[in-house]
């Protein structure tokens, strides 16, 4: 059975991507035959009505989701290394079928509006010691923080948005020469070398990130407490917009190495019942392909919802198409794992909307063998509606 593709979790504008816009993002979806595409901003759910309006257009099947940042303090006085590698406790969190059109009542919208601000200001404060950095060099230009949320975002400021307008005043200032581009870089650099070429625009703006605003760059401001929720609480805001509360994995790294949390596949599945996850999800291309098969399918057999994406939550422009690491098809299997997990996430947002139970209730619980019920009902959701213009 041949089942449609399906990308599962894609970051817009509306916090940072390599797609210039939403309708750039569907477009590479239909050309690649891409039919179910889930939206899956931070902290945001302001793209929605721009993404179903143009899935419509296209025949294609919209999933709503959103991503958070938690904290998990037990785990962070642990040292446990959760989901995100560099810092122990912090946690990232998807939302899976929310409800569209997006409510959320409070006293849930105002944390998340308060959390987005936090995150905000960490990077406006980047900003500020950026700019310190480039008066301090005499270059002969600014940042102007104004002009990068105008210009560059659609709300959320990460600081991928400040290391673009780097990139481009840099540009701008050298005129596209690649020695002016390359010796303007190493002094604001403090004298280390641009390893990309300059016309790798990506490449460019990945080293900017990673020697300027990335922990131990000089003008790295760490986040405060206020910027993370803990894990139920974010988890809460997920089922108060109707939503399926995701954890995403990390999985292996190019070293086929896991995190402290993730190491043991059948710990990690009872762990993550118990904290209340019925769902997980993977970002396949950082992946080895037999690995990320061996582990969405343990899962899978377990009764989790499972479901896969590329993000595109950097410059760095791939195929919507999923592929594991290396550009390496995904197997039969990953296919129809991924596909099932759509199905879910289509069927339970179909019932949300019309004010019924989803898969998952409002205090999150799941009767994961009615789970091919909603793979069914799913299934004929999206059937119904992909190649239909």
């Amino acid at each position: 059975m041949e089942f449609p593709k399906v990308n599962a979790h894609l970051h817009t504008p509306f916090s940072f991507s390599a797609f210039r816009d939403i309708d750039d993002a569907l477009d590479r979806a239909a050309a690649e035959h891409v039919k179910v595409v889930g939206i899956n901003d931070f902290y945001s759910a302001e793209g929605y009505e721009e993404w179903s309006e143009g899935c419509r257009k296209r025949g294609l099947y919209p999933l709503f989701n959103i991503e958070l940042i938690s904290l998990n303090k037990e785990d962070q006085k642990a040292g446990l290394r959760v989901n995100d590698p560099g810092n122990p406790g912090r946690t990232y969190i998807s939302g899976k079928g929310l409800l569209y059109p997006f409510k959320l009542d409070e006293p849930y919208a105002s944390q998340l509006a308060n959390v987005r601000d936090e995150a905000n200001k960490q990077v406006e404060a980047m900003c500020e010691k950026l700019n310190g950095i480039l008066q301090s060099k005499n270059v002969g230009f600014l940042l102007d923080m104004d002009w990068v949320k105008a210009n560059l975002t659609r709300g959320s400021v990460r600081e991928r948005h400040l290391a673009k307008a780097l990139r481009l005043k840099v540009y701008e200032n050298c005129g596209d020469n690649p020695t002016c581009i390359k010796n303007l870089l190493k002094e604001i650099f403090d004298g280390k070398e641009l390893k990309s070429d300059t016309e790798n625009l990506a490449g460019v703006e990945n080293e900017i990130r990673a020697n300027l605003l990335k922990a131990g760059g000089s003008a790295f401001v760490p986040e405060t407490a206020e910027a993370f929720l803990p894990m139920q609480t974010v988890c809460e805001i997920i089922l108060a917009a109707g939503g399926i509360p995701t954890y995403p994995f990390l999985a292996d790294d190019i070293a086929g190495n896991y995190t402290d949390f993730e190491n043991d596949l059948e710990r990690v599945a009872k762990q993550l019942t118990g904290r209340g996850f019925h769902s997980v999800e993977f970002i396949t291309t950082r992946n080895d392909m037999n690995l990320l098969e061996k582990y969405a399918s343990y899962l899978h057999d377990q009764g989790f919802v499972v479901t896969l994406g590329s993000e595109h939550n950097s410059p760095v422009m791939e195929p919507i198409e999923l592929f594991a690491r290396h550009q390496t098809p995904l197997s039969g299997k990953l296919l129809r794992i991924n596909y099932e997990g759509a199905c879910v996430v289509a069927a339970h947002q179909h019932l949300v909307a019309q004010g019924l139970s989803g898969y998952t209730d409002e205090n999150g619980n799941a009767d994961r063998s009615k789970r091919d019920e909603f793979v069914k009902l799913g299934d004929e959701l999206i059937r119904n509606r992909v190649g239909k213009q």
